[in-house]
């Protein structure tokens, strides 16, 4: 458990390391982030840091929104998130947070976002089925097929992958590569794609999973990449 940020997706590109390499990358602009609320074990039930994003006007906001952030006697902020953390004291409300203090280059983190909605689509589109011969004869092509049996059990059993609304789902990817960090650009660089549109908002945060031994093999494999970057390589769009 460690403290995260809220940014905004700005799209894919690639960096080059000192080999040639292209590398597939996403960029990530996190603003300053602030501190809005500790949450202890001994008032709260649990330990957590509530962290707010994204400058707002008074009108923007609900009035439940209006007086936390006036009670706390921080800045209006748009987006709030809270991360779960073992030292809550080591923060204080109104502290900014900004992306080169959380995140250095050749750790992992994880990053939330929101994936792009498809709208209703079948089950070829939505779960990769084969589908039906094409050939002349046929009169199904792209229909599902069979979806249940007989008498036994005499129903659709629940779960079954049929067409409806695919996209909008909540992605954790984990264990993604911080390839560099542009402070004065306020841009995080993490190897690999992250889910969601651009411009689309994204939280990140130490990854979960980063103690695991796959993980810290995976580690050793690829943080070159990283200590390529720092030696001076620049990105490249896409």
């Amino acid at each position: 458990m460690a403290i995260g940020l809220i940014g905004k997706k700005l799209g894919m590109t690639r960096v080059f390391l000192k080999d040639g390499t292209a590398v597939p990358a996403t960029l990530i602009h996190i603003e300053p982030n602030y501190v809005v609320a500790i949450r202890t074990l001994e008032k709260d039930g649990y330990s957590a840091v509530q962290v707010g994003a994204f400058k707002a006007k008074e009108k923007h906001l609900t009035k439940a929104q209006l007086g936390h952030l006036k009670k706390a006697g921080v800045i209006l902020l748009r987006r709030l998130k809270e991360f779960r953390v073992e030292n809550p004291q080591d923060y204080h409300v109104g502290q900014e947070l900004r992306v080169e203090q959380v995140f250095q280059p050749g750790e992992l983190v994880d990053v939330v976002g929101t994936s792009k909605g498809r709208g209703f689509a079948g089950t070829m589109k939505r779960w990769d089925f084969g589908g039906f011969p094409k050939s002349h004869g046929h009169r199904y092509h792209r229909a599902v097929g069979s979806i249940g049996n007989r008498s036994d059990p005499g129903r659709v059993w629940k779960g079954k992958r049929m067409a409806g609304h695919w996209g909008v789902d909540t992605i954790r990817v984990q264990s993604l590569l911080v390839l560099d960090v542009v402070p004065e650009h306020n841009l995080l660089v993490v190897k690999g794609s992250v889910p969601g549109p651009n411009k689309g908002i994204v939280y990140v945060e130490k990854s979960r999973i980063a103690q695991r031994k796959s993980q810290r093999l995976k580690l050793n494999r690829i943080k070159y990449m990283a200590e390529s970057i720092l030696k001076g390589e620049s990105h490249e769009g896409g």
